[in-house]
């Protein structure tokens, strides 16, 4: 497993880390999900959950734990999230930190499977959240029919959002969106200081990006590794 922290701008503190899987030498994610097929979805879904929660036990992180989690393998919640209970007890690691990230990808056929799975990892305390919105399967559609506690503004949403005011002003409506429905929005990708200045004025909070810290192997980021930008607005509207 590698570590990648999201930010939040108003506290300057570390909020989270995702969990993104790894090969045993640092390969990228693509390398192990390419083996990732039907017979072996449900073992690898919960292994990522178990060495993601051992990881950063280990690691002494001491704040929330987004692990992407893959419903289609989720064949009967309870049954399914036994593993991950087991991990989080024998660990010591508060349940009311662990946050399930919905991936992008994945198709699902059956909605109310996967609101079904939802509650029950909401009565354990887990909380949900929408990864990379905007792209693939993770639309308005969906967000409607979840309710997810948080939303993830993918990438290529906001590239270079602080020199196109459209991709601006999509933020700023998701902003927007976002308070009025009470949930939390996270930019990802956030690469460079305009984005964030653009992120920033347009009442973002929380960001996760290279510009802050990329994935760290087998470890994590700390407050004081992040290049805090100066003078944080706390008068903006949270996001």
């Amino acid at each position: 497993m590698a570590f990648q922290p999201v930010i939040d701008l108003h506290e300057s503190r570390i909020d989270s880390h995702e969990a993104l899987v790894r090969g045993p030498a640092g390969e990228g994610a693509g390398s192990i999900l390419a083996k990732v097929n039907e017979s072996n979805l449900y073992a690898f879904d919960q292994a990522c959950r178990v060495k993601a929660i051992e990881m950063a036990s280990r690691l002494g992180l001491d704040c929330h734990l987004n692990i992407n989690f893959l419903p289609n393998a989720v064949y009967e919640p309870r049954a399914c999230i036994r593993r991950t209970l087991e991990a989080a007890a024998s660990t010591g690691f508060p349940l009311d930190r662990l946050t399930f990230e919905l991936t992008e990808d994945e198709r699902i056929a059956d909605e109310a499977h996967i609101r079904g799975i939802i509650a029950e990892y909401r009565r354990h305390g887990f909380r949900i959240a929408l990864d990379d919105f905007g792209t693939g399967h993770s639309g308005l559609a969906r967000l409607a029919a979840l309710k997810p506690d948080c939303v993830k503004l993918d990438r290529a949403v906001v590239k270079d959002c602080d020199t196109d005011r459209v991709r601006l002003a999509i933020v700023a409506s998701m902003v927007g969106l976002a308070r009025e429905i009470g949930i939390k929005l996270v930019v990802e990708g956030v690469e460079r200081i305009g984005e964030v200045e653009a992120l920033r004025a347009a009442g973002v909070r929380y960001m996760q990006g290279f510009y802050f810290a990329r994935p760290v192997f087998e470890g994590i980021a700390r407050d004081a590794d992040i290049p805090w930008p100066a003078a944080s607005m706390q008068t903006l509207g949270q996001a």
